[in-house]
């Protein structure tokens, strides 16, 4: 317990008193994310604060953890600063999508090959339980690159991509440490800490965005969590459904990218192309502030969970299935609602 602790609480300190130098480098610089049509925001932000949530995060991992039990840790660590350069080029001078994307495949092939950080059944679902590398390689790829992109897409209001991390991380980490795996453990808690340091000063109105840098480790980090709380699972049965649970714990991001890729396929477009169809986006349109649009997808995202772990329901698919249909059910009532905009003063401060 103590250790985690400390993890926590010295990724909290590192990330809190270092935003400020960022802030202002960042500033000196010139280095800002700039309004735009497809932009929440209407001024001029620093978009930095991923510096200061990687080193917590990698400071914080490399003193506390023990390599020799976990070996894998070590390909964790290249992976999420392959991942952080990469956003970092992108929030600076804007990187081609495809080179990111390529990157994104050579830190999950590092991860799977190397680290061992893998799917490696179907849980019975579709009748398929043990699968051949080849196909483990290719699913793995799939869910890392898929759950690290869900998270940057979700970065799109104040306060939501860093809220929805510290909860889906300290909900991982709490059960790493329940079972004994102190050292996934110490993974999600450092990077539960950084979020918590940099979320002081994305608060409305926002004075620094953790940019690519920070959504995409982030992303790659939630994905190795996940994977292995599924192979975890697999083994010793801590929960009737581990993918079903998995994706129960980060319903709002991965719903949110599947439903937007959806609805640029029916509109005959990429699903790879930008627009103003997630879930932030439509909730702003309906009126609400940037808090309370974090707020409701975060205490969405928390009944998601609190149904997953609780359910008892047999059958990873039934599962899927039905937490599939309450998501569409809940954001479809929220296109058909519409929501009285801020009448008061101060809710209007939270508006941008």
């Amino acid at each position: 317990m103590f250790i985690l602790l400390g993890t926590f609480l010295s990724a909290l300190i590192l990330s809190f008193f270092s935003i400020p130098s960022i802030i202002r480098v960042a500033e000196i610089k010139h280095l800002y994310d700039e309004p735009g049509e497809r932009k929440s925001h209407d001024q001029k932000v620093p978009n930095l604060g991923g510096i200061a949530i990687f080193a917590a995060f990698g400071i914080s991992l490399n003193f506390w953890a023990d390599f020799s039990k976990v070996p894998e840790i070590q390909y964790v660590l290249c992976a999420t600063l392959l991942m952080f350069f990469t956003g970092l080029k992108d929030d600076i001078v804007h990187l081609v999508a495809y080179k990111k994307f390529i990157i994104q495949i050579i830190a999950a092939s590092i991860l799977i090959i190397a680290g061992d950080v893998r799917l490696t059944s179907f849980y019975g679902l579709f009748g398929i339980r043990e699968i051949s590398f080849i196909f483990s390689y290719f699913l793995s790829l799939v869910a890392i690159v898929g759950i690290t992109n869900s998270f940057n897409l979700i970065d799109g209001v104040n306060t939501l991509a860093s809220g929805l991390g510290i909860l889906i991380t300290s909900i991982f980490g709490g059960w790493f440490f329940l079972y004994g795996y102190i050292e996934y453990a110490i993974i999600a808690f450092s990077l539960t800490g950084a979020l918590l340091g940099f979320l002081y000063y994305n608060w409305t109105p926002a004075k620094v965005f953790m940019g690519d840098s920070g959504s995409l480790i982030l992303g790659i980090v939630c994905s190795i969590l996940a994977i292995k709380f599924v192979e975890i699972n697999r083994v010793n049965s801590f929960v009737s459904s581990g993918p079903a649970v998995a994706i129960g714990i980060m319903m709002v991001p991965l719903f949110d990218t599947l439903r937007v890729m959806v609805i640029r396929i029916i509109n005959r477009r990429s699903p790879f192309s930008p627009d103003k169809n997630h879930l932030h986006h439509l909730l702003l349109k309906r009126g609400m502030s940037h808090l309370r649009v974090s707020l409701v997808l975060i205490l969405i995202n928390s009944a998601f969970i609190l149904f997953a772990f609780n359910s008892g329901i047999p059958g990873g698919g039934t599962l899927m299935a039905i937490m599939l249909g309450f998501a569409v059910t809940i954001f479809y009532a929220f296109e058909k609602v519409r929501i009285k905009k801020p009448k008061f003063p101060e809710e209007v401060l939270y508006k941008n």
